[in-house]
């Protein structure tokens, strides 16, 4: 059932020529790129591990002209790649080296096209970055809250499509949550038009949730409408060392059960995290006096002005030292102070790339159960590598860890590559006998297309390859990712 071969492999060539004349004729020539220099940027991952070729990269600026292109590529064959911002980590938007596709780039599809703070929501299309809706928000006294370290380069589309999450689904959720509509270009060109702004919409299947997460495999998602939320005005930021991660996951239940909603985020850092921050980005500075083996970064937030979150916070902090299980901390007296205690987990991914290769893990568990998957993960893999560098963060409020492992020495990234699927086997078992997922925000793209089928139930991937052939039946579109290709034939 299962193959790796490409849509178009089998297929009589379509005539280069005149396809490209065609998606000019929709886009404009100056819009159709084929030239090498031109094309490159388009055409390798963010982390540089997947390199494409592609017949052109194509650059709609409306829905219309991306429904115009998918039906010239459905007519001609020609599978399509859907790319945003270009900043995923699975290499989900690079088209595969076969040269056969086109690359729809959504970066032209960036207005906004409405904001309706009665209903609290904002419509935009998929190329708009996410800074950009974060800002269109609060100058109307709004918040979007998906926050993300890439959110400046970012876009929604590729937000959606990944189902992102980020450091604040503890309060908020990841993006299914803060989506109420979709307008998406099906394989065949058709759009279909399911931009709601309801909360209540009880007729037949909701399927936007098919779309969110999909990768583009089912279709090209060109607008949302999303959730915004009154905007917090009082904010409490703290640093705090921990004796544990099972300590993190207590102190998680003391904030939540003392402050309830106002916990936005609580997020969780090795010392060899920090240490590489440290490192890499001279401006950042250890907020504490002396080194933790395990710190959380907390933040409470209220819409109320004159909201207590500074004495809550000190309250709560106390009880948890009281308890043995927070150490020194530091409380950010001003927003300066805020920004550069995020600062040392906003640049943890830029800290990691600067270090060099790493086998990367963007893993979920049970919140209960992190502790127990630390313990076991860390001995199980310096029994496989004793001097193995193990740097782990994350989300612990929702049970997302980046647990990435790091070669003993810089230099040694080609045998420790070579060694990666065995790491990789060591976690996801794990994970997996502990009831989580091996892909928490990131996806599966091309990295873990093959992995997923050692961890889904047989039921659930057929079920899956059955919505993949009921909306793509040819799989023309973003063939290699998420699911082999489902296609015997080709």
């Amino acid at each position: 059932m299962y193959t790796t071969s490409t849509p178009n492999a089998s297929r009589t060539d379509p005539g280069k020529g005149g396809l490209l004349a065609r998606l000019a004729a929709i886009v404009g020539a100056r819009r159709v790129l084929t030239a090498a220099a031109d094309t490159a940027p388009f055409l390798t991952d963010h982390r540089g591990r997947y390199n494409g070729r592609a017949l052109a990269v194509v650059q709609p600026t409306t829905s219309a002209e991306v429904a115009a292109v998918v039906s010239v590529c459905a007519e001609a064959g020609v599978a399509m790649v859907p790319q945003g911002g270009n900043t995923g980590l699975c290499g989900g938007a690079t088209p595969l080296p076969d040269g056969g596709s086109v690359v729809i780039n959504l970066t032209r599809l960036a207005r906004i096209r409405a904001l309706d703070t009665a209903n609290e929501t904002i419509c935009v299309e998929a190329g708009c970055k996410l800074v950009a809706v974060r800002e269109a928000a609060a100058a109307a006294g709004r918040l979007f809250p998906l926050s993300l370290a890439a959110g400046g380069s970012c876009e929604i589309g590729g937000n959606l499509s990944t189902n992102a999450g980020g450091v604040q689904v503890l309060r908020y959720g990841n993006m299914r949550d803060l989506t109420l509509g979709l307008e998406v270009v099906l394989p065949d060109g058709r759009i279909w038009h399911g931009l709601r702004g309801l909360r209540k919409d009880n007729t037949g299947y909701d399927l936007k949730q098919l779309f969110i997460g999909a990768e583009g495999t089912l279709g090209i998602i060109t607008a949302a409408v999303l959730k915004l939320f009154p905007a917090p005005v009082s904010r409490a930021t703290a640093w705090a060392s921990v004796s544990s991660p099972a300590a993190a996951v207590s102190l998680l239940a003391r904030f939540r059960a003392a402050c309830g909603d106002r916990v936005t985020a609580f997020e969780l850092a090795s010392r060899p995290m920090l240490e590489l921050v440290l490192k890499h980005m001279p401006r950042c500075r250890d907020p504490l006096p002396a080194p933790a083996a395990w710190s959380v970064l907390v933040e409470l937030t209220d819409t109320a002005p004159d909201a207590p979150l500074i004495a809550m916070l000190e309250r709560t902090l106390t009880a948890a030292n009281d308890a043995g299980e927070v150490g020194e901390a530091a409380l950010a007296a001003t927003l300066a102070q805020a920004e550069s205690l995020w600062a040392l987990r906003e640049n943890a991914n830029e800290a990691q790339k600067r270090e060099g290769f790493s086998i990367k893990h963007d893993i979920a568990v049970p919140v209960s159960r992190l502790p127990e998957f630390l313990a076991r993960a860390d001995a199980a893999l310096r029994a496989w590598c004793p001097d193995v560098r193990l740097v782990t963060f994350g989300h612990i409020g929702d049970g997302n860890l980046h647990y990435n492992l790091f070669p003993p020495r810089i230099g040694d990234d080609d045998a420790f590559a070579a060694r990666g699927r065995e790491a990789n086997r060591i976690v996801y078992d794990l994970v997996d006998e502990l009831g989580g997922s091996i892909s928490a925000e990131h996806g599966l793209g091309q990295l873990k297309r093959e992995e997923i089928r050692r961890y889904k139930d047989a039921v659930e991937l057929e079920a899956m390859a059955a919505i993949k052939r009921a909306f793509d039946p040819r799989g023309l579109m973003n063939p290699g990712k998420v699911l082999c290709s489902l296609h015997s034939d080709q």
